[in-house]
């Protein structure tokens, strides 16, 4: 590898590096305003960062004193000059991962018991609309043995293009007194799913149709005219 590869790869894992810590510091900040995700852009004049969360006006907080404050924070912490922080409403919470997998945690860190709230996380996300749900939950859960527990509905695309595309994944932790719970969500979207890819219970029901119509066009031509 010669020293100019060398250079582009430091490069290269340095930027990712600085991504992810940038966004572990926003999800830290964000929590209660249901921190959904990251986008940065880099100009000459400075950077930008868009924000996608569930609640804009705790993250913006009271005449911007909040997003002002947050701003300060990220210049002195991570010396992007002339930072720019702009925050975006996360239109269907719902059918974010990242939104989700924080919400189960915290019901659970309330008191509710952590398949309760994974079943009414799995039913608000199906109902907002997704191809699929898979939350897993793990640590102990029971007794002292750690162990895990999936909940399921829908169709969630495990491997290949279709799971990169269409598929959210998130992954989030809570410390109750038994331990340390491990949260993962997945959600399959249904706009990210390619067009030859049709779920069973849709074929199920086109298959239906067409038998109907066959079966009724059968019918009217053995009646024959009047």
């Amino acid at each position: 590898m010669s020293v100019q590869q060398r250079t582009a790869v430091r490069s290269i894992l340095s930027s990712r590096r600085s991504l992810a810590e940038l966004d572990e510091f926003f999800e830290g900040e964000l929590r209660d305003a249901g921190y959904g995700g990251l986008e940065v852009e880099r100009s000459p004049v400075g950077t930008t960062m868009t924000v996608f969360v569930a609640r804009p006006g705790l993250a913006i907080g009271r005449r911007g004193t909040g997003i002002k404050d947050l701003t300060e924070k990220v210049g002195s912490r991570f010396g992007f000059p002339n930072p720019q922080i702009a925050v975006t409403e996360v239109e269907t919470p719902e059918l974010n991962s990242r939104i989700m997998a924080a919400r189960i945690a915290q019901i659970v860190s309330r008191g509710t018991a952590f398949r309760r709230a994974a079943q009414w996380s799995l039913g608000n996300i199906m109902n907002a609309g997704a191809a699929g749900v898979e939350i897993s939950v793990a640590g102990k859960l029971r007794s002292d043995r750690s162990h895990g527990e999936k909940y399921r509905a829908g169709i969630v695309p495990k491997s290949g293009d279709t799971a990169d595309r269409a598929v959210s994944e998130a992954t989030t932790d809570v410390l109750l007194k038994l331990g340390l719970y491990g949260i993962k969500v997945k959600i399959a979207l249904k706009d990210a799913l390619p067009p030859d890819f049709q779920l069973k219970e849709q074929a199920q029901q086109e298959e239906k149709k067409e038998e109907n119509g066959t079966n009724q066009a059968k019918g009217t031509q053995e009646a024959g005219p009047q």
